[in-house]
């Protein structure tokens, strides 16, 4: 298994990494939700700038990154744009989702980037990923399902095929035998086909037993709401460190 490693986190090696959101819609609002959560013991940061009030104007999202980068280093950074079609926040083109994660991989200032599985251009993107020597994670969203095991296999394998550092899917339960689907398929992808860290959830308040026990199951890293959260059933960050380093010393 590889490990992912950004300076002193390493991704797929011990207690798994907790993620923490940053909602904004303005820098005045990020740099407020930064000052609150760099009191928290967490692992990495993910920029969802999706809610930037100004993402469409490229120029103020690099100045805003450049802020960002600047007030959180050494923390990693993780950069997400999430489409509509996965739950974010805006309708954007395509083609100006594939700009826009190329144009941030260019500025050296991500270390993490999140590209959707789905997405007509990434190809193309995780072509200019390789160029620009930047952790690729590599999602999908289910808001309405849990798909069946077979299916969760297949997207995490095809995102490893397509050369993802880190593949992750997100699933909704409509049930518990859905959280049960998605552990199962969690700890068969880890054990059979990963040959790198993967990441796995199932969301709502149904789903919260698997943002707890993904190292019994193979999910290197989880998502903990800081200021706000970013899915269904993310536990507060400060918690959530709390009893993932709890249950890894048992």
């Amino acid at each position: 298994m590889q490990i992912v490693s950004i300076r002193d986190v390493h991704i797929g090696k011990g207690v798994p990494k907790v993620i923490v959101p940053l909602m904004g819609t303005t820098l005045k609002e990020l740099l407020f939700e930064i000052k609150t959560i760099k009191r928290l013991n967490l692992d990495i940061v993910e920029w969802r700038a999706d809610l930037l009030e100004d993402i469409e104007d490229l120029t103020k999202v690099k100045q805003t990154l450049s802020v960002l980068r600047e007030e959180l280093y050494p923390i990693p950074l993780l950069f997400t744009f999430r489409t509509h079609r996965e739950g974010g926040n805006k309708t954007i083109e395509d083609s100006y989702y594939e700009t826009l994660l190329v144009e941030v991989m260019k500025t050296k200032e991500i270390d993490l980037l999140d590209v959707e599985l789905f997405s007509p251009k990434v190809m193309e993107i995780m072509e200019s990923a390789k160029e620009n020597d930047v952790v690729i994670i590599m999602s999908n969203h289910d808001f309405d399902k849990t798909p069946a095991k077979e299916e969760i296999i297949w997207r995490l394998k095809r995102m490893q095929e397509l050369g993802a550092h880190i593949p992750k899917i997100a699933v909704m339960p409509n049930n518990p035998s859905d959280v049960l689907t998605l552990l199962d398929a969690t700890y068969t992808m880890q054990s059979v086909y990963a040959d790198r860290p993967i990441i796995t959830m199932s969301m709502a308040a149904t789903g919260a037993i698997s943002r707890l026990a993904g190292e019994i199951f193979g999910s290197v890293a989880t998502f903990g709401a800081g200021v706000s959260s970013s899915a269904p059933g993310q536990i507060p960050a400060s918690d959530l460190k709390y009893i993932l380093e709890l249950l890894h010393t048992k």
